[in-house]
C-alpha cells in the first residue's frame, strides 16, 4: 500500500462464486463498500448512522477478467476526484498481481436533514487531497 491509497485485503468465500468458480459480479461492488470505509471515517469518525453525512451519487465497475474463489484479492482505493461537493473514488481489485476488476464512485458531501449537498469541508479536503494519487 502507498501513502496515496487504503487496501483491504479480502478472502472470497465459497458462497460468493458462482457455477464456473469465479466470483459473481454482484459481490465485486460489495467489496468496495467494504473497502471504502476509511473513507467514510474521514468524513464521520465513529461511523454513527445518526450523523452520517455521504451518499452514493452513483458508480460503474469495469470486470477486467474472472475472480476466483481460494485466492485472496486486494481492493485498492485512492481518490481521483475532489469537487466542491463530491470527490471520486477509484477502486481495483488484484488477485496474484492480476487486475480483476476497477470500480468508480461518486460519494456526495450530504446533509439528509435539508436533502442537499454540503461543501466538502477544508480539513476533509486536505485529507482527501492527500490520498489523490494514481493507485497501482
Amino acid at each position: 500500500m502507498s501513502a496515496t491509497e487504503f487496501s483491504l485485503e479480502i478472502h472470497p468465500r465459497f458462497t460468493e462464486t458462482d457455477g464456473l468458480g469465479h466470483i459473481n459480479n454482484t459481490v465485486i461492488p460489495v467489496w468496495c463498500e467494504a473497502a471504502r470505509t476509511p473513507m467514510f471515517e474521514i468524513f464521520n469518525p465513529e461511523l454513527d448512522l445518526n450523523q452520517w453525512n455521504l451518499i452514493v451519487a452513483g458508480f460503474t465497475v469495469v470486470f477486467l477478467t474472472p475472480t476466483y474463489y481460494g485466492k485472496s484479492v486486494i481492493v485498492k482505493t485512492y481518490v481521483s476526484r475532489i469537487g466542491n461537493s463530491s470527490f471520486e473514488l477509484t477502486q481495483s481489485c488484484w488477485q496474484q498481481g492480476v487486475k480483476t476488476a476497477e470500480v468508480k464512485t461518486t460519494l456526495v458531501h450530504y446533509d439528509y436533514r435539508s436533502e442537499k449537498s454540503q461543501p466538502i469541508p477544508e480539513d476533509i479536503r486536505q485529507i482527501l487531497a492527500s490520498l489523490n494519487g494514481e493507485g497501482a
